[in-house]
């Protein structure tokens, strides 16, 4: 289901101006027109729909305006995904080339990732640490996904930090709730190594929130394994092809997902 995500809500007039680079999504990418439906998520995450009431071409304006059976600041719309989900995730990623770079974070943030740490590693691309993650261009990428795959999810991308800052930033997140929070890394070699459904063996209850390492082009060199073992992290290794790391960073987070769906639920 696509959505608009707003950086504002609507006013007390119940309605919202959209003037810019998403007047121009709302009217070139979905072709909106007068009278049609638009759902949109607000800054604070609350789903809203809403009906075109104006498009002005001239001034590059569209106004939205909430639908009467949708109370203000509240979910509403038949049709709002079901999708929410109850572990925060964390990516830490290790670095690679700009163009792969960009991939990732869109898929990251289309599965629901909550926050990407970028970390400047061993085998990162030369000149991976400029590349400049608070840019107007990523925020569009993560924006873009979001209004895509209609994720409630307000995906965070950080700076890029040594691999010891990564960790130390999810330890802060962690601190005094250790037993309620997952982590691991991906590593190409099966040693040392185990499968993510041999790590979530025996628990029965959801994760407050799970952290998964994926490699550069390069991977992950054994010196940063054996740091992320010591910090708490499961080694996990998957019996496939050898991928990508843009292919392995979206394969992990989709095995994660799916295990951490299966909490809870018997």
């Amino acid at each position: 289901m696509r959505q608009y995500v707003s950086n504002k809500s609507f006013g007390d007039d119940g309605l919202l101006e959209i003037i810019g680079k998403d007047f121009r999504y709302l009217r070139n990418v979905l072709r909106m027109r007068a009278g049609d439906m638009v759902s949109v998520r607000l800054p604070d995450g609350s789903f809203s729909n809403s009906t075109v009431c104006v498009v002005d071409d001239r001034a590059k304006k569209i106004v939205l305006q909430i639908c009467v059976d949708t109370e203000f600041g509240q979910s509403g719309g038949e049709n709002q995904s079901d999708y929410s989900a109850r572990t925060e995730i964390w990516l830490f990623m290790f670095v690679p080339k700009a163009q792969k770079a960009e991939l990732i974070v869109r898929q990251a943030a289309e599965c629901g990732v909550s926050r990407i740490i970028p970390v400047q590693s061993d085998y990162s691309a030369a000149g991976a640490g400029k590349i400049n993650f608070n840019s107007e261009r990523f925020e569009r990428i993560i924006k873009e996904a979001r209004q895509q795959s209609g994720s409630p999810v307000p995906t965070e991308l950080g700076c890029c930090v040594p691999l010891e800052k990564a960790v130390e930033l999810w330890k802060e997140r962690v601190q005094g709730n250790e037993g309620n929070c997952f982590s691991c890394v991906m590593y190409e070699r099966n040693e040392k190594s185990r499968t993510m459904k041999k790590a979530f063996e025996g628990r029965k209850e959801p994760f407050d929130a799970a952290c998964i390492a994926c490699g550069s082009e390069g991977g992950i060199s054994p010196g940063e394994i054996d740091f992320l073992e010591k910090s708490g992290f499961s080694v996990i290794h998957f019996d496939t092809n050898i991928l990508r790391c843009e292919t392995a960073s979206l394969y992990g987070i989709a095995v994660l997902q799916s295990e951490l769906s299966g909490l809870g639920r018997e």
